[in-house]
């Protein structure tokens, strides 16, 4: 599937589903997601609110290819 929006294919990407329990604020959902964001590269995709509190949150970040390992000389 291709996001039209940004030109580019779901495969280029990785998600991470989480699920927030009710008791959490919406100022600490934020605040968990922003560590996820700064340490460790994901962006929030998706959210679902439902009607007893709890919130599904889907991240995701572009994947990356392994890289050439040096060569050792």
């Amino acid at each position: 599937m291709i996001n039209n929006a940004e030109g580019t294919n779901d495969q280029d990407w990785e998600y991470r589903p989480l699920r927030l329990p009710p008791g959490i604020t919406r100022r600490n959902a934020a605040t968990q997601l922003s560590i996820h964001a700064e340490f460790s590269g994901w962006e929030l995709s998706r959210v679902l609110l439902y009607s007893d509190g709890t919130r599904k949150v889907w991240l995701r970040r572009r994947r990356t290819t392994p890289g050439v390992p040096e060569l050792l000389t």
